[in-house]
């Protein structure tokens, strides 16, 4: 079967030319971190621009291309120049050719200006290969070439398809080709990955494969740049944890932000400029000490931990530092450098004490395993019942759908615990004996979501199981599916599933079958869905398919039980003896704004929990300082950081206009009170805002858009481009804000 792919474009960074991520171009950072597709429109208008950029070059579509190749000490010059990129590449390049082997394609590897340094193929395409030279040593740039898939991923750093005659010159018409740019680890274009066939035997999944395989060469490269750093492996999944999916940031010892790779960045939500102004602590909620002091106790297995967004990741890191940071460690981690070590969640406070077992059964709660873990008790409706008026009215309503066949929409700010009331209501239905799958929809790769939801047969692409693979919603076929953040679903999978839900039979890909399916449908997202129908990113009839009942979390500010929920967390992490807080540091509990709600309360009790004294109270001086400092500048009682000055100084050298301190404070004040008068009356801030001036009159989605777009523009100018704090005050998500400054930048 062959492999080359069908029209399947793929997003990278925008923009000719582009090298860096070092700058504020946010749509180039934003994308760099993404896995999504161009429309059908937008790769043809991509594929036009190429050709236009190939006649500038004055090349003629019918004339022979030059083919001369680059020899001898000068070929040899360009090896060495790209050594490192070469070496990593070429294992992964093998094993690419053994997934397409005997499929008539060539894999080719080049430098970052089209020059072939590696090829590798089979041999009854090769004579085909020749004719065009795709071999080492000749350049396949537009200039050269004109329109191609190596030379016009380079020029837009994305991941490109050329097929048949979009190429420009007529003798590459018989040619598909799929390339994916390689980006070292400060978002710099180092060299691209290709795969290239004849254009009548090609497969949709290539793409896939060719980009899965530069993104590992990706991460090889970044281990290799940073082995002597402090690099933290994440997810908010633990299985994702070792694959081409998981996170990589990297600090040093003092816990100073060094890099991440591209999952890294899209989880972190920033980027690589904005996370260069981080530290390990305002990143994820412990100082970089902790980490370090507690690797001397460290077991296998994972920790969790808490995003600065809020978001819950499992993580492990990878030391390799000087032996002082580890004076009084074990004398076999060896004299100079210290082997790879996976770190486990917070120190087990007791579990190897007998004495602690004992009062950990005495206080209903299993003692941890041999990893720290602690079996994770069964989640009842009741359970989640804290005592909060609005979470007490969401518990009735949905024990009231159990087990009647109506889908259940929960909506609610990232982090107040939609998964742990889908697992709830999966429990107390009668479905419980049966499985509950959960699938995370804004953290599979668009790629691989289809196969991920739908399953597929044997064969039915390059890399499939031998004996194909049943997806999510089969897996929960008479139990639970669901869906977390369906608002991030592609648009296209999107009539697909509705296919699903309302002839309840799912087509694996590859298969002419239908399977018969029932499940119970839960639904959670933080996205105004309603909003996204007008904006044409969510089909209506999906979204009424969807709410049978709607119920929304409150975020953990407006709850009324949260001294309750801390005592209830603090016994439920605790291996022992009952851990209290200090009335001073509950006071500021109360106060606090808990961006990242219940997963960022969560996370701060167990790094306090971790500091504390024998008297196992929390104090002050046990919680991380990037929480203090937040509290110091006001981000509680609904007010937010005023100004990044590192953002407004790019800003200002990128010519943007910088408001004045004054003007500054004024609107970041009026935008604060919009921002409290909001959340009395139960709408987000930008809701409020756009009602203020007159907006949701307009009657027209595009009217509504541009007057969004405007407030958006207005409070990034304020906040002096601090996207986060932007997304705070209006009381949407960061992903709003970054797909709005698209919208703005392709619209200028």
């Amino acid at each position: 079967m062959a492999v080359t792919a069908p029209h399947v474009r793929v997003n990278a960074p925008d923009g000719a030319a582009r090298a860096s991520l070092g700058s504020l171009d946010t749509r180039t950072a934003y994308t760099y971190g993404q896995a999504g597709t161009l429309s059908a429109e937008a790769s043809i208008i991509m594929i036009k621009e190429s050709h236009e950029r190939s006649s500038a070059f004055g090349l003629d579509p019918n004339a022979e291309p030059d083919y001369t190749p680059v020899r001898g000490d000068a070929l040899s010059t360009m090896l060495d120049r790209n050594r490192a990129l070469y070496t990593h590449a070429l294992p992964v390049m093998e094993t690419l050719y053994e997934q397409i082997i005997n499929t008539h394609n060539l894999i080719v590897l080049t430098d970052s200006s089209g020059l072939i340094l590696h090829s590798l193929g089979d041999s009854d395409f090769m004579a085909k290969a020749d004719r065009v030279a795709l071999q080492t040593g000749v350049a396949w740039s537009e200039e050269s070439k004109g329109t191609n898939a190596i030379g016009t991923a380079l020029v837009e750093q994305r991941a490109t398809l050329v097929h048949g005659d979009e190429h420009y010159l007529t003798a590459n018409h018989f040619l598909t080709c799929s390339a994916s740019p390689i980006f070292n680890h400060m978002g710099q274009v180092v060299g691209v990955l290709d795969v290239s066939g004849d254009k009548n035997s090609f497969h949709k999944h290539t793409m896939g494969l060719v980009r899965m395989s530069a993104q590992m060469i990706e991460n090889q490269m970044f281990a290799a740049e940073f082995a002597d750093s402090i690099t933290l492996h994440f997810h908010s999944r633990p299985e994702f944890i070792g694959t081409l999916m998981e996170g990589m940031a990297s600090f040093s010892p003092s816990g100073k932000f060094l890099s991440a790779n591209r999952s890294g960045m899209f989880q972190l939500g920033l980027p690589l400029a904005a996370l260069q102004t981080h530290t390990f602590s305002s990143l994820f909620g412990m100082p970089i000490s902790a980490l370090i002091d507690h690797q001397r106790t460290a077991q296998a297995g994972y920790m969790t931990m808490c995003l600065h967004s809020g978001v819950r990741v499992f993580a492990k890191a990878v030391m390799h530092m000087p032996k002082m940071y580890f004076a009084d460690s074990r004398q076999d981690r060896g004299a100079g450098r210290i082997n790879e070590v996976e770190v486990d969640g917070a120190p087990d406070l007791g579990s190897a004490d007998n004495r602690g077992a004992a009062e950990a059964r005495e206080f209903g709660r299993p003692p941890r395993d041999q990893y720290g873990a602690r079996p994770r008790k069964a989640l009842s409706l009741s359970t989640l019942n804290t005592g909060d008026a609005q979470i007490a009215s969401v518990i009735q309503k949905v024990g009231k759908v159990l087990g009647r066949d109506i889908p259940i929409l929960i909506t609610g700010e990232t982090g107040t615990g939609k998964e742990l009331l889908a697992q709830a209501i999966h429990n107390d239905s009668p479905r419980s004996a049966h499985p509950f799958v959960a699938v995370n929809c804004a953290s599979i790769p668009e790629t691989l979501i289809e196969s991920e939801l739908f399953g597929y047969e044997e064969g039915a692409f390059t890399g499939a199981k031998r004996k194909g693979s049943n997806g999510k919603i089969l897996q929960a076929n008479g139990g639970t599916l669901f869906l977390d953040e369906i608002g991030d679903m592609p648009r296209n999978l999107q009539a697909r599933l509705l296919r699903v839900l309302q002839e309840r039979v799912v087509t694996p890909l590859g298969s002419n079958r239908s399977i018969p399916v029932n499940v119970a449908l839960v639904c959670a997202t933080h996205r105004n869905l309603r909003h996204m129908i007008t904006t044409g990113d969510f089909r209506e009839d999906l979204y009424y398919r969807l709410n049978g009942l709607v119920v929304k979390l409150p975020p953990l500010r407006e709850r009324s039980d949260i001294e309750l929920v801390i005592r209830k967390v603090l016994v439920e992490e605790s291996d022992g003896p009952q851990y209290g807080v200090a009335p001073d540091v509950m006071e500021l509990f109360k106060q606090h704004s808990w961006p990242g709600n219940l997963r960022q309360l969560i996370n701060l009790l167990r790094t306090s929990m971790v500091m504390v004294e024998s008297d196992n109270v929390i104090r002050r001086e046990h919680l991380p300082d990037d929480f203090l400092e937040d509290f110091a500048k006001g981000s509680h009682a609904g007010a937010y950081p005023a100004f990044s000055a590192q953002a407004g100084m790019n800003m200002h050298q990128h010519g943007e206009s910088m408001p004045t301190q004054q003007h500054s404070a004024q609107q970041t004040a009026q935008q604060v009170n919009q921002t409290q008068q909001a959340a009395q009356a139960g709408t987000s801030p930008l809701s409020a805002q756009l009602h203020a001036a007159g907006s949701t009159d307009t009657g027209t989605a595009a009217s509504l858009e541009d007057a969004e777009i405007s407030i958006i523009k207005r409070t990034l100018e304020t906040l002096g481009g601090n996207v986060s704090a932007a997304a705070r005050v209006l009381g949407v998500s960061r992903n709003t804000i970054y797909r709005k400054i698209t919208s703005m930048t392709s619209g200028s």
